[in-house]
């Protein structure tokens, strides 16, 4: 048998200034926005590349939803953005407004530095060691 993680929802306020930031600001590819009805809709983003796990940005539906944006990982580190090339994909993302939580930091598993989405959900850009 062969598994693995396709999708992971994610929680937003808004399907266009989340897909801007995803697809502006993070340099992901729209793979899908199609207009479910009753105001819904599928979007999906995923890294360049194609590799990996897509997101599914979902707008808020009801208060639990809408109190969960930004706080899905608890204030913790929720996705890691893993890269080949950190010092690169750091410089892009912080010209493109990416906004960084601590200045790179090189650690025994690899480069990592802390960003938050439009949201203040927390992600690691990462380089792991070879």
């Amino acid at each position: 048998m062969s598994l693995s993680i396709a999708t992971v929802s994610l929680v937003v306020a808004d399907y266009d200034e989340a897909i801007a930031f995803y697809c502006e600001r993070l340099g992901f590819a729209l793979v899908a926005d199609t207009d479910m009805g009753g105001g819904k809709r599928w979007v999906v983003v995923a890294p360049p590349g194609g590799s990996g796990a897509q997101l599914l940005l979902a707008r808020a539906d009801g208060e639990a939803q809408r109190a969960a944006i930004g706080n899905q990982g608890g204030g913790r580190v929720m996705f890691f953005l893993q890269t080949s090339d950190f010092a690169r994909d750091h410089a892009a993302m912080t010209a493109r407004g990416v906004r960084f939580l601590e200045a790179p930091r090189h650690e025994a598993y690899g480069s990592v530095a802390v960003f938050e989405d439009l949201y203040g959900n927390k992600w690691d850009l990462i380089q792991p060691k070879a």
